[in-house]
């Protein structure tokens, strides 16, 4: 009882703590767009419409399943419709997530070790960021951390599957109390696996059934297959992972071929109809973002991985869990390592498993963990000296390299050619000094940890850096929103139209998604079918929404002209091809141009 009660206050405090961390400030940031915008206006519009068949800008929207948006509009409906209530939900899954892993290391690694996971995956750095972000993400994370938590936290049922089959053409065993408690687990796991395939991808609820069916092949234990896969647990996953797509199949049929074969098949393969504007990173880039993003301890978890190969953890029964670990946060970053599409958070899935290997080669680096100690003094000490070479210079190679791997929209902006709105550097600069700071004089601590050869203190001194590292991630999220977001633009657009003046916008919506969220003008799109809502585009009801140039120039030419919102420079806009002199400049901000026609007569500028 007390080693249980131990248990849970580990995890409790973990917790807590990721709450503390991460809960300050969370509206005081506006949306950032692209990003968080489109997704907050989806659960807005939800609020007047259907909750089966979601819609952004009125359009159907077929990108993502619809949890994170039911969790978001239920929370607009409580708490308002504010920053904060939208980011409710990602903070939710950070927090369940992080409980999980901590949760699964106490059962691996005792209350000390499952601490350190839970601290590990909170102090992550991607991890840390789409926790406050209006995206499915954390959410996803979470299901999937539960997913082998249940499956994976009590494997004394797997592990004692042949006293459970009995003699040959013997009576069964009777199940024991152990072994009930194993399938309840199971069956947690499973449902836990089934919202993952409701909050964002299938993919999610089959790849850790995959790495958990390996590991037990592996050991000798897949058969039967009920006693880690039970019944009701499997029935709860097909439910809950699969039934909203079935209904959505039903109600709209072309939803499961760009569910299938666009979004996952097509996309793969780099021949989507229906593709968006996003720029895949490189194997490589893929590989430092992700690698980054779990800092440092992506590489505890590297040499726990080094070592259950050498020791051929495969072949023991008792290693299955971490096996099946070490297998899913491979396969993770290998598989898009090699994919042809692959955006800088495809590798979040893998870090609850990251996190608990880096805990156990902690651990088992006890008796000898001078080496793991100086590689860690190495890495603060490089990274502390590049953030200190980096903070006493003008910002723009920093910038420019942080934004350009991990940044979508900074990709997606180089790519036609422009520069991406980034935030002061004056802002970032005292983020950086901190961060070196913190950085170094975590090397002078790891220094006497790796003197008095305590992997204790080498570990929490590595936790403890990351964890005064965190802030630095909330505050950066909220320059960089603010750098990016539609607010102000809002306010103006707000203050300028009349009713029944018609706004369009130009390129996809997601550049400027959260603009109906804040101004209250729904507007019209130009040249954005290359966009989330590609498929949209093409049903009837859709066709009022998605405005030709042709179109555009007749409205341009009419009585009562339409404003124009772009995020494209003016050379690149469909202001170049207007009459001239006929666009005026009304105003711009955050990298987003407001034109409205010039009066008859005057020379006013297309831009300045």
């Amino acid at each position: 009882m007390g080693r249980l009660c131990g248990a849970g206050v580990a995890v409790l405090l973990v917790v807590v703590l990721a709450a503390a961390l991460l809960a300050p400030g969370l509206g005081r940031a506006p949306f950032d767009d692209p990003g968080e915008g489109q997704h907050a206006e989806i659960a807005r519009e939800m609020l007047g419409g259907s909750w089966l068949t979601l819609r952004l800008n009125g359009v159907r929207y077929f990108d993502k399943p619809p949890l994170l948006y039911w969790l978001t509009a239920a929370s607009f409906s409580l708490f308002g419709l504010t920053e904060g209530a939208a980011r409710l939900a990602p903070l939710l899954g950070a927090l369940l997530a992080v409980g999980a892993t901590a949760g699964l290391g106490v059962r691996l690694l005792g209350p000390a070790g499952g601490a350190l996971a839970g601290v590990a995956l909170l102090s992550c750095a991607l991890f840390a960021a789409f926790a406050r972000y209006v995206r499915p993400e954390s959410l996803f994370v979470a299901a999937i951390a539960w997913g082998f938590t249940g499956l994976l936290a009590d494997t004394r049922p797997l592990l004692q599957t042949l006293q459970l089959r009995g003699p040959r053409n013997g009576p069964r065993t009777p199940p024991t109390p152990d072994t009930r408690s194993g399938a309840a687990w199971a069956v947690l796991g499973c449902a836990a696996l089934g919202f993952a395939g409701l909050v964002k991808d299938p993919l999610g609820l089959i790849g850790p059934l995959v790495a958990i069916a390996i590991a037990a092949g592996l050991a000798g234990r897949l058969r039967p297959v009920r006693a880690w896969l039970p019944p009701l647990g499997l029935a709860l996953l097909l439910i809950i992972g699969f039934g909203w797509y079935a209904v959505a199949a039903v109600t709209e049929p072309a939803f499961l071929w760009y569910t299938v074969v666009d979004n996952h098949v097509l996309n793969v393969a780099r021949m989507r109809q229906f593709p968006d504007e996003d720029v895949p990173l490189s194997g490589l880039e893929f590989l430092t973002a992700a690698g980054f993003g779990a800092f440092p301890w992506i590489l505890a978890a590297a040499v726990a991985v080094g070592a259950l190969v050498r020791g051929r953890a495969w072949r023991d029964p008792a290693e299955l869990p971490w096996v099946a670990l070490a297998l899913w946060a491979v396969g993770v970053l290998a598989l898009f390592t090699v994919s042809p599409f692959k955006l800088p958070h495809y590798g979040l899935p893998a870090y609850p498993a990251l996190a608990l290997l880096a805990a156990r080669a902690w651990r088992d680096a006890a008796p000898r963990p001078r080496a793991l100690i100086v590689s860690h003094l190495v890495l603060f000490t490089l990274a502390g000296a590049g953030c200190a070479w980096a903070a006493a210079g003008d910002g723009r190679a920093f910038t420019q390299a942080v934004f350009g791997v991990s940044d979508v929209y900074s990709r997606k902006e180089a790519a036609w050619g422009q520069a991406s709105p980034y935030p002061a550097w004056s802002s970032l600069q005292p983020l950086v000094t901190w961060a070196a700071v913190v950085l170094l004089a975590g090397a002078a601590v790891l220094a006497a940890a790796a003197a008095r050869r305590s992997a204790r203190v080498g570990a929490w001194a590595v936790a403890a850096v990351m964890l005064l590292l965190a802030p630095v991630v909330a505050i950066g999220l909220a320059v960089t929103s603010s750098a990016r977001a539609v607010t102000v633009m809002a306010a103006e657009i707000r203050a300028r139209l009349a009713p029944g003046d018609l706004l369009v916008l130009e390129g996809p919506i997601e550049n400027a998604g959260a603009v109906e969220f804040y101004s209250g003008h729904r507007p019209a799109l130009l040249d954005a079918a290359r966009s989330v809502l590609g498929i949209g585009s093409t049903f009837a009801d859709a066709a009022g929404t998605f405005w030709s140039a042709p179109r555009f120039a007749e409205a341009w030419a009419s009585a009562r002209p339409p404003y124009l919102l772009t995020t494209r420079e003016p050379g690149r806009s469909i202001v170049a091809s207007l009459p001239p002199g006929s666009a005026r400049l009304l105003f711009t901000h955050n990298g987003r141009w407001l034109y409205g026609r010039a009066p008859a007569g005057a020379a006013a500028p297309a831009a300045r």
